[in-house]
């Protein structure tokens, strides 16, 4: 270990500057005209015309790549002209850009300097182009030659005390072939230590569902919400987060399908939508996608998931052979339904019993429901016990193994899921460290490792030596900023493996490494040709996707060359022949396919237009591999409330201007907020209380278990949200979110249930 050096300097979160923000009407209809403009405006300016034009052609094609936004899945047998939405064209024109972060920023710049510049002037100088180095006793950084670098890493790896010392970070855009591989490494190395971006987002619905269905994914196919009755979106913002889905619900509506919107805000995209790729719907008024709107405060989930359950059960219209043949429980979970009180479901939800009791009726009608959810759901201290719910509300009516039924928690990130499957867990079951150790040759741990927020904890320990991120920006996306920044100033040697810079690179280790990789959208060329990756998307398929453009450097290297760089110069072909991986990513997928179940014939099958669905046992034949055999109602006490008297509950949300920590802009468009980001939507009634005004400047601070933490100068935004809520977005509000306050369970960060109180205006 080198000699320590503190940069006291460097600024984990930008400081807040004047923001001059405007504030209009909020918009009443989703894609249309105005998403269509803004992506090809956004691509021009970012890519240029040809590029922008190339990039758009391939996207999602059954020959082209895979988008790098979100996991909402294309359709299995055909594909439309223009495959994306208005933030996945944001994300591949951001990767296609024309401009390049060369070794001449970093010697012009120090890391403290450019720590002074916003997130997105970060991610607006382009792509990353060369190897970069930051000594111990430097504030720049400087070129390093891949071999250098990579006999960098090996050293370290080498000087650990103890494998648990490294701790090795997932991105879920990484393709199945490199995340595979990334397992592969830290196995050998000697720890299971592989936090993702999971652990902060759907490790909720995965636990959840694991021990109620027996898999930790949802049960539909895409072609279920035409075949759907019901489908009721919760926790959720298609319009912003996921834009393809309002074709499917807008399909579904079509077919005759009812939807219910339950959340804390009324999103645009729950209102009305003009498909930007249908003229007469672009012509007219688009289609209205929610029929009823339930506006349940944060952290009434819990409340109101029970509410239906209790109009369902006392209608009788319940599927008692599903019920009996397939479920154990039941007498427990009616008998303690049986005990709620309608007092106190609508206190803790907000919603009137009346509403409770006509969305009740109708699900207790339906033949084919689905319901979807993301992080509104998944990052509050009872997350699990909500997606449990969930799972009995589906139970009652026996809505699994049926077409157009099921559960679908719709996943942020490309290849989230996929990097799940081929390995990226911080507890593997036996049966696949058995067949890993088969496969390749390496003796793999057995014991479990560290997910996010225990490994940030053994960081400010001092007990992590080498931090290695394969993507993503952990600083950033984690909960309690400051925290993380500690320890993450207490590693050795951090290491990142990007395509663009952000915060992660500006506040590292001890030493640092930037390793820069090929993008979705570029051609990857290996020795035995130009090769492709798969990856798997929110609904179990796994299919290919090949870059078609020239990649930004020469100096780069793909994902995959990347981690068998490191492998081989720390292992070289003991056991495992790490240099022979690159020349075919064919014999990548043979591994796989020896390790994985449900890969057989991977090559033939995920070469095959649309690739392949992966076995779901509960969505093919109603099916629970559970411990019993059985699908598995639960029962959940109410949580109490989040704050105290004179406090608000605080959720963060992503703006329509960005995807997780890339920040496109600083405009809302939807919600009709301009040039801000450090923005607070609250119900006017509490403004009026405060003697608050839209615009006005205050300060936040988050209580939790006598701790507070603070943030200055948010602009209050006025907004149509339950009372004793606020709205921040995330990740300016990430410094307000208490490492140590987790889910139960699942230990995902509360990121949708802070205990916040305002002070100002100022």
């Amino acid at each position: 270990m080198g000699e320590r050096h503190v940069r006291r300097d460097v600024l984990a979160i930008a400081p807040a500057g004047r923001e001059r923000m405007r504030l209009a009407k909020p918009k009443e209809v989703a894609g249309g005209l105005a998403a269509v403009t803004k992506s090809f405006r956004y691509g021009i300016a970012e890519a240029g015309l040809l590029r922008t034009w190339k990039t758009m052609r391939t996207v999602n094609r059954f020959d082209g790549y895979d988008c790098p936004g979100c996991a909402w899945p294309d359709p299995d047998g055909h594909r439309s002209g223009f495959e994306f939405c208005e933030n996945g064209a944001k994300a591949f024109a951001t990767e296609a850009t024309k401009k390049r972060v060369t070794p001449e920023l970093f010697a012009r710049m120090s890391v403290e300097e450019m720590s002074r510049k916003d997130d997105m002037w970060l991610d607006k100088q382009g792509r990353l182009t060369h190897p970069m180095v930051l000594e111990s006793d430097s504030s720049h950084y400087r070129m390093i030659s891949w071999e250098a670098a990579f006999e960098m890493v090996a050293d370290a790896i080498r000087a650990l005390d103890d494998p648990d010392e490294a701790v090795l970070y997932t991105s879920g855009r990484t393709s199945n072939e490199a995340a595979f591989l990334w397992g592969t490494l830290a196995r050998q190395i000697g720890t299971n230590n592989l936090p993702d971006c999971s652990n902060m987002c759907h490790e909720s619905s995965g636990y959840a569902l694991s021990r109620v269905i027996g898999i930790g994914k949802g049960t539909v196919k895409l072609e279920d919400f035409a075949k759907s009755d019901m489908i009721v979106v919760i926790g959720q913002n298609p319009g912003s987060n996921h834009p393809r889905m309002l074709t499917a619900l807008a399909e579904a509506k079509q077919a005759g399908a009812s939807v219910v919107s339950i959340n804390p805000l009324v999103e645009t995209g729950m209102g009305r939508f003009k498909h930007p790729q249908q003229p007469l719907s672009m012509l007219g008024r688009g289609t209205r996608i929610a029929d009823e709107h339930l506006q349940v405060r944060v952290s009434g989930d819990a409340h109101l998931l029970k509410g239906l359950c209790k109009v369902v059960l006392e209608t009788g219209s319940i599927d008692r052979e599903f019920i009996e043949e397939h479920t154990e429980g039941f007498e427990d979970f009616a008998a303690a339904i049986e005990t709620v009180t309608w007092a106190d479901i609508v206190s803790g939800s907000g919603v009137e019993q009346e509403d409770i009791e006509r969305v009740g009726k109708a699900i207790a009608s339906s033949e084919r429901m689905i319901i979807c959810w993301a992080m509104g759901l998944t990052q509050h201290r009872n997350s699990v016990a909500v997606i449990q719910e969930i799972a009995n509300l589906l139970f009652l009516g026996g809505h699994f193994g049926r077409p157009g039924a099921g559960a679908c928690p719709v996943r942020g990130h490309s290849n989230v899921q996929g990097d799940r499957t081929v390995g990226i867990v911080h507890h593997p079951k036996p049966s696949f460290i058995a067949a890993l150790n088969e496969a390749t040759g390496i003796t793999a741990p057995e014991q479990g490792g560290l997910d996010t927020v225990e490994a940030v904890k053994a960081m400010r320990k001092g007990k992590v030596s080498l931090l290695m991120a394969m993507g993503g920006n952990l600083l950033s996306a984690m909960s309690d900023t400051e925290a993380v920044a500690e320890g993450i100033s207490q590693v050795d040697l951090t290491v990142q493996i990007s395509t663009k810079l952000n915060r992660s690179h500006l506040v590292t280790g001890n030493r640092a490494l930037i390793l820069p990789c090929m993008g979705r959208t570029e051609i990857d060329e290996q020795e035995s040709g130009p090769q492709f990756v798969s990856v798997e998307n929110s609904m179990s398929v796994v299919h290919s996707s090949r870059g078609s453009l020239p990649p930004a450097s020469p100096h780069l290297r793909s994902e995959v060359s990347i981690v068998c760089g490191m492998g081989n110069a720390t292992f070289g072909d003991s056991p495992f022949a790490w240099q022979e991986q690159p020349r075919d990513y064919a014999g990548i997928r043979s591994l796989i396919e020896r390790v994985i179940p449900g890969f057989d014939d991977y090559e033939v099958r995920v070469s095959q237009d649309g690739g392949f669905h992966l076995p779901n046992a509960p969505r093919d034949g109603r099916v629970f591999p559970t411990d019993t055999g059985k699908a598995k109602f639960t029962v959940h006490s109410l949580p109490g409330p989040v704050a105290a008297a004179g406090q608000f509950t605080m959720m963060t949300v992503r703006s329509h201007d960005q995807y997780n920590t890339t920040i496109y802009g600083n405009d809302d468009r939807y919600r009709g907020i301009y040039g801000a980001r450090r923005i607070v939507l609250m119900n006017r009634d509490d403004m009026a209380r405060l003697d608050l005004s839209a615009g006005d400047e205050v300060d936040l601070t988050s209580h939790f278990e006598g701790e507070e933490r603070h943030a200055a100068r948010w602009k209050v935004v006025p907004a149509d949200i339950p009372e004793g809520n606020v709205c921040t977005y995330f990740p300016e509000a990430n410094v307000l979110i208490p490492l140590e306050s987790v889910a139960e369970g699942s230990n995902t960060p509360t990121s949708k249930s802070v205990a916040v109180s305002i002070s100002g205006p100022n």
